[in-house]
């Protein structure tokens, strides 16, 4: 038995899931809703408030998502009721972040601004501090698209292990390499 998969999902209050005959769960919730298609080997239950899902065969890929599949519909229901957040620091001398509607625009020490598109699902927030590193802050109900678009962000400017500048998720922690300085002493 999978260990992950074997624990139900608990239901909070007003969540509701279904489950479609082409095996696609949907969870609907006061943030929104999405939808997960899922392998028809496993089969999802909803069981004394909670769900719970079981597999129809013992095959090595059929185990393999069965905690796949768990996690992410927890992350669904999750997602529905409180929304996943992911706050990101831009370390660096004139570095800007600016956001004017979904498009987030970012001065990250190039010749030209890098102009980043957001997904209509994801909320964007720039703030900048006196004294601050500037923070970019994205929400969303669908935690895969905000991590994949914190990543992309990061992407643009990755950290360097000299003086740490770039964009970092808050609270990361950067090794610092020692320089050219410290390798002749």
């Amino acid at each position: 038995m999978s260990r992950i998969g074997k624990f139900p999902i608990p239901l909070p209050d007003g969540v509701q899931v279904s489950v479609s005959d082409d095996n696609v769960v949907t969870v609907k919730g006061k943030l929104g809703e999405l939808h997960q298609p899922i392998d028809t080997q496993i089969q999802v239950k909803k069981e004394d408030g909670s769900i719970v899902l079981e597999r129809t065969s013992e095959t090595k890929e059929i185990k393999s998502k069965h905690g796949l599949y768990r996690a992410l519909i927890a992350n669904m229901v999750q997602g529905v009721t409180e929304g996943f957040t992911i706050v990101q620091e831009l370390v660096g001398v004139g570095y800007k972040a600016e956001v004017k509607g979904q498009v987030l625009e970012l001065s990250l020490g190039f010749s030209h601004n890098v102009v980043f598109e957001m997904p209509e699902e994801v909320k964007v927030e720039a703030i900048t501090e006196r004294g601050k590193s500037p923070t970019i802050t994205l929400r969303s109900i669908d935690k895969q698209l905000v991590g994949q678009v914190a990543a992309k962000i990061r992407s643009l400017r990755k950290p360097e292990p000299y003086k740490g500048k770039g964009i970092r998720y808050k609270g990361e922690y950067i090794r610092k390499k020692a320089g050219k300085a410290a390798a002749e002493k």
